[in-house]
């Protein structure tokens, strides 16, 4: 059943819209897929409203019609539920018994069985007739849930969008929930493993985001995202180290050209998420004196970039003023 000879065909679109829920994430328009083996089920003309219609806003549920009499019913079955269960619940299985239940096959013009046709969005959109080879129902699951993987993707993307927002916006448990539902859909998903450790560095617990970084496979440990961590906690060690804030402002007030304290303070306010201020200090020993540490300020501030990412608002602002010295 295709093209012109298809009367479900034509309206419906490659892929489904909207987000998915993944694990410990928020509830989502489309949930997250149930657990495997558990997409296939029957119904009835009493049911039928509910376990197709309503199910098909969640997620595209194919409606098998067949009758206990129907010899290639009994081939096509079989292979329906092993690739829908295979399909890890990118789509539903519901059966009818068109022996028991005639109403509704006959209200949606079926003469000849086994038919399925797909519903989405309490509609029926696309279908097929006969016992279609294995191959076959793959390609139209394909086409009526989208390519394997397609919309996972896409949904990981759009989750790992909005906890990238909450973190910046200051809601740390927020982001990590996020974060932490996208690893379970995707363990080696490293913009998710560098987000939630970013959370834990935001909730002071550095010693459990190191012992995720440390449990990395090396492969993903050298992705950028790992790496730029990788640094902030190496640089929250090294503040660590530097002494008291408090003394530091109180040299640099006794002498302005206290560039090795200037420096200290500013790698203290770095980790202490005081960017701007950090990258002032840093600009000031610069525009003082460039040979400070071998242009250590410069070096310093490119290190800090790396960290907070070409887009944050500091690094910005911090790269403008940066240029006007190098190429003043």
């Amino acid at each position: 059943m295709s093209g012109s000879d298809n009367p479900y065909g034509g309206s419906y679109g490659g892929q489904m819209t909207g987000s998915a829920s993944f694990g410990a994430a928020p509830a989502a328009p489309r949930p997250a897929a149930a657990p495997a083996g558990n997409h296939v089920s029957d119904t009835s003309t009493a049911t039928f409203a509910k376990d197709v219609l309503e199910e098909s806003r969640r997620q595209p549920v194919l409606v098998d019609f067949w009758a206990p009499w129907c010899g290639p019913c009994k081939q096509l079955t079989p292979v329906l539920e092993k690739v829908v269960n295979e399909s890890g619940g990118r789509v539903k299985l519901v059966k009818m018994n068109i022996d028991d239940h005639p109403t509704i096959p006959g209200q949606l013009g079926i003469q000849s069985i086994p038919a399925v046709i797909a519903f989405l969005d309490g509609r029926p959109m696309d279908g097929f007739m006969g016992a279609i080879p294995e191959s076959q129902v793959r390609q139209f699951i394909d086409k009526v849930a989208g390519p394997e993987g397609a919309d996972a993707a896409a949904e990981i993307e759009s989750v790992l969008a909005e906890a990238d927002t909450l973190l910046s916006g200051g809601d740390v448990q927020g982001a990590a929930q996020l974060f932490g539902a996208v690893l379970q859909a995707d363990p080696e998903n490293t913009k998710a493993a560098a987000g939630m450790m970013q959370c834990l560095i935001a909730l002071g617990e550095e010693g459990r985001a190191g012992q995720m970084l440390a449990s990395l496979p090396e492969e993903l440990a050298k992705d950028p995202a790992i790496q730029a961590v990788a640094l902030k906690l190496e640089q929250i060690a090294e503040a660590r180290k530097l002494g008291d804030p408090v003394a530091l402002e109180h040299a640099l007030a006794q002498n302005p050209d206290d560039h090795e304290a200037r420096l200290k303070l500013a790698k203290i306010l770095n980790v202490q998420g005081q960017r701007g201020e950090a990258a002032d200090h840093l600009l000031t020993i610069m525009r003082k004196d460039r040979t400070f540490d071998d242009d250590g300020a410069r070096r310093q501030l490119l290190e800090f970039f790396e960290v907070w990412g070409p887009k944050d608002p500091a690094t910005i602002s911090a790269r403008r003023r940066l240029s006007s010295i190098l190429f003043s």
